[in-house]
């Protein structure tokens, strides 16, 4: 898999710890939005150091094909992310499967940006990467979200109950599933 890719309107890109501040500010914008959507962050998050070593982590577990994160930047604002795609727990042998993770820029929702990098995150994943599967969990009051996976051809296989710990609560998440037809 390669290290940058373009949609028609953003460009996607596997970043190194020189877009440290870029990620910063990009948490920092939208603190207060992704609070009510993932675990609590402690204040060291949001400093330079940390999210060098994050980074670091992020690219190691791209060499091992543990996961795949691309950046999310507007063609002509190649210094301001407005978002993520992450595949997480990649799994090969008889699984081939991953978890998605996203997340988007709270002024730059229901423009069309996440499922038109997601859309290309799936190709990726199933083209170059050989996936059967992509799995996706999303709480049920999530509604922007689950409209964004049902677009593009994710089902439900269920609830699953108290799944993950967001906002210092355990949430319920539904299962939502993408296949690869074509394995």
């Amino acid at each position: 898999m390669k290290k940058y890719y373009e949609t028609e309107r953003l460009i996607l890109k596997v970043i190194d710890k020189s877009n440290a501040e870029n990620v910063i500010d990009y948490y920092l914008r939208n603190k207060d939005f992704l609070e009510e959507w993932e675990p609590i962050k402690n204040n060291q998050f949001y400093e330079k150091e940390y999210q060098e070593t994050a980074i670091d982590k992020e690219l190691e577990e791209i060499k091992k094909g543990s996961s795949f994160r691309l950046w999310i930047f507007k063609k002509g604002e190649e210094n301001r992310i407005i978002g993520s795609i992450g595949f997480n727990n990649i799994v090969r042998g008889g699984f081939l499967s991953c978890f998605l993770g996203y997340k988007l820029d709270k002024d730059e929702i229901n423009q069309g940006y996440m499922t038109e990098a997601i859309r290309k995150g799936i190709s990726i994943m199933f083209n170059e990467g050989g996936l059967h599967r992509i799995e996706a969990n999303i709480m049920p009051k999530n509604l922007p979200s689950l409209r964004v996976v049902e677009k593009l051809g994710f089902y439900s296989e269920g609830l699953a109950y108290k799944y993950l710990r967001i906002n210092g609560k355990w949430e319920d998440h539904i299962h939502m599933v993408l296949l690869n037809e074509k394995l």
